[in-house]
């Protein structure tokens, strides 16, 4: 698989969703199938069971694979968004299986080793400006912003380090490690209304970081 396709996690690989995706797209994958299992799936307490079908060709007889997720088993940065993470497990483990990839994929992780992927934002990036001392946790418990970052991203389907250049040239530093902190809450509302409403700009506007990226690389 190509680069940007499989991530380290706590030393160990693991291929990503979007890996798969792009795997299955330069096969020519003829379908992607996906429904919810309504008899093991309860959303009162926020537990989604999907199912999901991948034909590799119009004669293919289909591969199977069964995605789940509640609360006990996400992590905190994607809590609330239980049923996106069964669908995308699901999709993942039709996909690994149909193209016979033995690697577990980082969004098959539970919440106890579930850790933000290499290229995103770390905590200390975000200096503070309102008092509390660090860029964490508030005295009222509201996320942080490395963590609604971390949100943002796996939700939309971002590219992280896109996100971060980005983030830099919104804020009019040279990284985003040094904007304060109301520039970076600025720069995560915005993008938060930019993926929602009109996600294709959004992708458009970081693919134009990609092309910088590789001119100047």
């Amino acid at each position: 698989m190509e680069h940007g396709e499989i991530r380290v996690v706590d030393g160990h690989w693991y291929v990503t969703h979007s890996g798969l995706l792009q795997l299955a797209a330069r096969r020519r994958c003829n379908s992607i199938r996906v429904e919810p299992v309504p008899e093991f799936s309860n959303p009162s307490m926020n537990r989604w069971v999907f199912k999901c079908t991948v034909h590799k060709s119009r004669r293919s007889r289909g591969f199977v694979g069964f995605g789940d997720a509640d609360p006990s088993n996400v992590s905190s940065v994607v809590r609330g968004a239980e049923m996106r993470v069964a669908e995308t497990r699901a999709v993942n483990r039709a996909l690994r299986k149909a193209y016979g990839i033995g690697l577990c994929s980082v969004e098959e992780l539970g919440s106890s080793s579930f850790r933000c992927e290499q290229n995103e934002i770390k905590p200390h990036r975000f200096p503070a400006t309102n008092g509390n001392g660090n860029g964490n946790a508030t005295s009222s418990g509201q996320p942080n912003l490395r963590d609604r970052l971390c949100v943002l991203i796996r939700k939309h389907e971002l590219d992280p380090a896109q996100v971060k250049k980005y983030a830099a040239d919104f804020c009019g530093t040279e990284t985003l490690r040094d904007a304060s902190r109301d520039l970076v809450q600025s720069f995560i509302t915005t993008l938060e209304e930019q993926a929602t409403h009109d996600r294709g700009a959004l992708i458009c506007r970081l693919n134009s970081y990609a092309v910088d990226q590789e001119v100047h690389s």
